[in-house]
């Protein structure tokens, strides 16, 4: 248990006060020793694995931060046996070196198996729910672990159960992949890291797409098929493009900037930035895409230690 960590160097960011305190867990029952305490002390507690897709408050956090540390995992068969601290793309590499295909397209991807549960990660067609059998997740009340089939997780487009209930923290999740050739499958992660490479900043200060891809009236949907001469999925059109389309590419506040390159990706651009210029430039693009275009950017990333 450690007291008084600068969050900052522990979220792609780069952005954060400190935890009042912070312990690195690994099992469920390194979690529930965590949750014992948070009770004890009667302190709030937040769930960070790798750091993307989240934001840290520039006040930090006066609570406890359950800092997942890695994890153990191992490849039965056709079936991927995870705990929730493991790192997606390391998981999705072995699985390919041993013949099992399906999940490829999420390479690239940054942060653990149970924040891509969390929020059904998803790239190039595929999303977490598509291969997922079974999550296991903890009440953080009671300290009890539940089993939940794919359907039980209730997953949405960037959603689950467990992102909108906030006592479920997952501990495990299984896969189940299918048998493919070695050598097709590593290619496909190959290509998929070139076409994120092309397609998104990478190694950069950001938490990733800041925004999720909303819903959009059918003109606005006829405007990016137009444009981009490709069809929408699911009704929904590229943050970044709106972003684009009402002049917030290339718009800073303080630090922060919204990229040249990709304007959903809000980045650290000095390396100092604050929470604050975050916040701040997020909402004044929320107010452009909304007076234009009537659609309200949702944030997809997670926050720890607002009100």
């Amino acid at each position: 248990m450690q007291e008084h960590v600068l969050m900052t160097p522990l979220t792609t960011f780069r952005i954060g006060g400190p935890a009042r305190w912070l312990v690195d867990v690994t099992t469920a029952a390194d979690i529930r020793r965590a949750l014992d305490f948070a009770r004890t002390e009667d302190v709030p507690f937040a769930i960070l694995g790798e750091g993307s897709n989240v934001l840290v408050s520039d006040a930090g956090f006066q609570g406890l931060v359950i800092h997942l540390d890695g994890g153990r995992h191992r490849v039965v068969g056709e079936y991927v046996y995870a705990e929730a601290g493991a790192n997606l793309e390391a998981l999705i590499r072995e699985s390919s070196a041993a013949g099992l295909t399906g999940w490829e397209s999420l390479a690239g991807i940054p942060g653990t198996i149970g924040g891509a549960v969390r929020g059904n990660a998803g790239a190039f067609g595929t999303e977490i729910k598509d291969v997922l059998v079974s999550a296991r997740a903890m009440d953080a009340a009671t300290g009890a672990l539940y089993d939940f089939s794919a359907d039980a997780c209730e997953f949405e487009y960037r959603d689950s159960i467990f992102k909108r209930e906030t006592k479920w923290i997952i501990t495990h999740a299984v896969f189940r992949l299918s048998e493919g050739d070695r050598e097709k499958s590593a290619e496909k992660i190959a290509h998929t890291i070139e076409e994120r490479e092309r397609r998104h900043l990478q190694r950069v200060r950001a938490a990733g797409s800041f925004f999720k891809n909303p819903t959009a009236p059918p003109a606005v949907r006829a405007l990016f098929e137009y444009e981009k001469d490709t069809k929408c999925v699911a009704r929904r059109v590229p943050a970044g493009w709106l972003i684009e389309k009402v002049g917030g590419k290339g718009m800073r506040i303080g630090g922060v900037l919204a990229s040249q390159q990709h304007p959903n990706y809000l980045t650290n651009f000095t390396g100092d930035a604050q929470a604050a210029d975050v916040i701040a430039l997020a909402r004044e693009l929320r107010e452009k895409v909304r007076d234009r275009y009537k659609i309200a950017l949702e944030p997809e990333v997670s926050l720890i230690g607002f009100e």
